[in-house]
């Protein structure tokens, strides 16, 4: 059993994964805390009717957030930090303090970086006519969709996908592959198996 963080800044449906994949003992993890910068995300309603305790980032500034964040992960154990959408530059304090990974719904380092989020990223794939995107479970460093690439899956684009049919089947691939992912981390505590 290891204890993850999970940031989200929106929906949740990826922490939802966890949180299912964790209930029907497919994961052995807890999830100590799940954090978030948007304090209308449902994500934290997620986690509340998991009982599931949640913070909400404070701190406007960027490296106020790093430090502020710092000192709220010191008072628990963490063994690994997971970005499931989460729409923020992770700071260098946390980088070197703890194992970050993140989930990002292209096959990068095609359609990465800032701003390259969501059906952002799922418009430009269908307008750059791709026969692929997928998904890529990374390392997070200090840069948007940078860290090196733990693993990724392939999704087949159909000349009839839209951006909204590429988003649900890309999403699909995402909660899989992580799910697997922290199945050998939970094994291994680390990745780099893949």
């Amino acid at each position: 059993m290891y204890n993850l963080v999970v940031f989200a800044s929106g929906n949740g449906t990826t922490l939802q994964a966890i949180i299912d994949a964790i209930n029907e003992k497919r994961l052995l993890a807890n999830i100590a805390l799940v954090v978030s910068n948007n304090p209308n995300a449902y994500a934290l309603e997620r986690a509340r009717k998991a009982n599931i305790q949640t913070y909400i980032i404070k701190e406007k500034d960027d490296d106020k957030v790093d430090d502020e964040l710092v000192n709220v992960l010191s008072t628990i154990n963490v063994d690994l930090i997971v970005l499931a959408g989460y729409l923020k530059l992770i700071g260098s304090k946390l980088i070197k303090k703890y194992t970050i990974i993140n989930t990002h719904p292209s096959l990068l380092p095609k359609y990465g970086g800032k701003g390259m989020y969501g059906m952002n990223v799922h418009r430009a794939v269908i307008a750059a006519k791709e026969n692929f995107s997928g998904v890529t479970l990374h390392y997070v460093n200090n840069e948007y969709d940078k860290g090196n690439i733990i693993m990724q899956s392939v999704v087949k684009v159909l000349p009839t996908d839209s951006p909204e049919s590429l988003a649900s089947k890309v999403q699909a691939a995402e909660k899989i592959q992580l799910i697997e992912a922290l199945k050998s981390f939970a094994s291994k505590k680390r990745f780099n198996m893949f």
